[in-house]
């Protein structure tokens, strides 16, 4: 298990760089695992970022791909909620890498 440090505290990873507490989660935490995958946060980002907390919220997962292309859409429009911008927002990856950033669980059926 690796850590994260954030304002000098060590926040728990999993294997798989996801935040072990949901509840460590905090823009500031948003912007350092964003560092670690080479990614600078724009407004764009935090969009999706707002609505897949929102979505976990509400459902209480972390949606795979199709799920979030709709939900995006549904929420800010076709011109936002297609794949093709979102991959290129997330490096090809957006439900594994949006949970991530987002502090949520990475998606079940992601690999």
């Amino acid at each position: 298990m690796s850590t994260l440090n954030v304002a000098g505290r060590d926040l728990a990873l999993d294997e798989d760089g996801y935040l072990s507490d949901l509840r460590d989660w905090s823009e500031e935490v948003a912007e350092a695992l964003a560092r670690r995958e080479e990614l600078e946060l724009s407004v764009e980002h935090w969009e999706i970022l707002r609505l897949l907390r929102e979505f976990h919220a509400q459902f209480q997962l972390s949606p795979a791909t199709r799920p979030l292309v709709k939900y995006v859409a549904l929420k800010l429009g076709p011109e936002k909620g297609n794949s093709p911008h979102l991959n290129r927002l997330f490096k090809g990856s957006p439900a594994k890498l949006a949970a991530k950033l987002a502090g949520l669980p990475k998606p079940t059926n992601c690999l």
